[in-house]
């Protein structure tokens, strides 16, 4: 397993975070940016996904969804969630929890017409967790949506949404082999982190 040596860390935790997603692309680890999303519903249940990562920096992580999905609901609701990403290769993953704000509709437009003409022509539907009676009409539907991509390249999804995670936690933590895990806390106070490690 790779060292880690908290207390040579960065001071801000998205140059850390990069470091350790740029091992895991160097390395050929597979879907590296993929993470588990978490939102809780309005009965307070929680709920998980595994989605994209779009972009990450000091403003926060980003990710993109529908707004009438559960996700995209589910944040309108309660507009916080959290972030978990797992690299198995380093024994490593990486928390993050915090505020989710929507971006400007011009940053979701620019998102949503750069994803495939089959991505886009499913988020066009806006049936997603929508039950699926009848796959028939949902080939059709799909095959509906694809002609209208085709006839009209710069059509968007009014609903489509780049979110972003502003972390005022995250949390890093390196597997050893000695099973006495490292840990390392970035907590958000003012302006700055604070850098403390865990048990």
């Amino acid at each position: 397993m790779p060292e880690f040596a908290t207390d040579r860390a960065p001071a801000e935790p998205s140059e850390l975070f990069l470091a350790w997603l740029t091992d895991a692309v160097e390395a050929g680890v597979p879907d590296p940016h993929a993470m588990t999303l978490s939102t809780v519903d309005e009965a307070g249940d929680p709920d998980a996904r595994v989605l994209i990562l779009k972009d990450v920096g000091p403003e926060g992580f980003r990710f993109a969804g529908h707004a009438a999905s559960p996700k995209g609901i589910q944040l309108t609701g309660t507009p916080r969630a959290a972030l978990t990403f797992y690299w198995a290769e380093f024994g490593r993953q990486v928390r993050v929890r915090g505020a989710v704000r929507p971006a400007p509709a011009d940053r979701s437009a620019a998102d949503f017409l750069a994803r495939s003409p089959t991505a886009r022509a499913e988020a066009l539907l806006g049936r997603q967790s929508r039950y699926l009676v009848d796959p028939d009409v949902g080939e059709r539907a799909l095959r509906d949506s694809l002609a209208r991509i085709e006839a009209e390249p710069g059509l968007v999804e009014p609903a489509w949404t780049l979110y972003t995670v502003q972390p005022d936690v995250v949390e890093f933590w390196q597997a050893a082999a000695t099973r006495v895990h490292i840990r390392l806390r970035y907590e958000k106070e003012g302006a700055g982190w604070q850098r403390r490690p865990l048990w």
